[in-house]
């Protein structure tokens, strides 16, 4: 049983190392955001039922989404980077407005 699993593992990790730089690129944004909103704590941990608020963590998960972005930009359909722009934007918004909720 355990052996299937640690297949599976191996499986999953190929088919991730086998996508192109700029999919892995949207793939990191994806998880960036999912986790910049659980830093915020605006959502719950998967898995748990905790919501943890970690500003700082946050900023850098923040951070790290608007430049990959900025790297993807000429890389991806209008319509992909609108949607990330649009994520980005709403995840700073409630940074800024937690942060200023103290």
């Amino acid at each position: 049983m355990n052996s299937e699993k640690e297949e599976d593992q191996k499986a999953h990790i190929a088919d991730v190392t086998a996508l192109e730089t700029y999919d892995l690129m949207k793939l990191f944004v994806g998880i960036l955001i999912a986790q910049a909103w659980q830093h915020l704590g605006l959502r719950v941990r998967p898995g748990t039922d905790k919501v943890d608020k970690d500003l700082e963590r946050a900023q850098v998960s923040i951070d790290c989404i608007a430049f990959l972005i900025e790297k993807l930009e000429p890389h991806v359909t209008d319509q992909e980077i609108k949607e990330m722009k649009r994520a980005l934007a709403d995840l700073q918004i409630n940074f800024a407005r937690i942060r200023a909720e103290g």
